[in-house]
């Protein structure tokens, strides 16, 4: 699977846009400007600080450890690919 080279999704018109921006000295920006909703902000993070903790609650100990030797074994695999 091909890393991502950035955040930012480009098409090929949006990069011919920007380089002839550059070349004519024009500002540009391609960072989009809208702001974030704090509601949404809140409730994501609530969400995300009891996921964690609820799922490991729920789980067997034998479920959690077939869980940590998957991961050890993916951890490990990906180390000796390189």
């Amino acid at each position: 699977m091909p890393k991502r080279s950035s955040k930012t999704k480009l098409d090929v018109n949006q990069i011919a846009a920007e380089i002839l921006r550059a070349a004519t000295g024009e500002p540009h920006d391609l960072t989009p400007k809208g702001k974030k909703n704090p509601a949404a902000v809140a409730l994501g993070r609530l969400g995300g600080l009891r996921g964690g903790k609820a799922r490991a609650a729920s789980l067997t100990p034998t479920k959690r450890a077939q869980i940590a030797k998957k991961a050890a074994k993916a951890r490990w695999a990906k180390k000796t690919s390189k």
